[in-house]
């Protein structure tokens, strides 16, 4: 789901309402992190047009600076918007590397990036 999904013209809405003036996340997430749809999420007529417009995309697992690229969003309402959708059990942020993480999990890292260019 892009931009023009949402309507094709750019939000006339302030990015604040979208948060309810809320400018930080109630979790850490990093701009990298990998976020991904849980099974079973039940219904999302409950959600905004936005909130189920990430949880669609989570299906494809997209960092949450890629969620923002592609609604359009600032930085920070995505990373405002994801975390609420984290705490409320619609989405979890898979695990990324650390100062301490194993030269496998490096490799297996870098094996991902690169599969992931190739498709491109």
């Amino acid at each position: 789901m892009t931009t023009e999904d949402l309507g094709g013209e750019p939000s006339l809405v302030r990015p604040y309402s979208l948060t309810a003036g809320r400018t930080r996340p109630t979790i850490e997430l990093a701009l990298e992190a990998l976020i991904q749809c849980l099974p079973d999420t039940g219904d999302l007529l409950e959600l905004t047009n936005i909130e189920a417009a990430i949880v669609e995309l989570s299906q494809q697992s997209p960092s949450v600076a890629e969620i923002a690229a592609r609604l359009g969003v600032p930085l920070g309402v995505a990373r405002v918007l994801v975390a609420d959708l984290v705490e409320n059990g619609y989405l979890q942020v898979l695990a990324t590397l650390q100062d301490d993480s194993s030269d496998s999990e490096r490799r297996e890292l870098i094996e991902r990036v690169l599969s992931g260019l190739r498709k491109i």
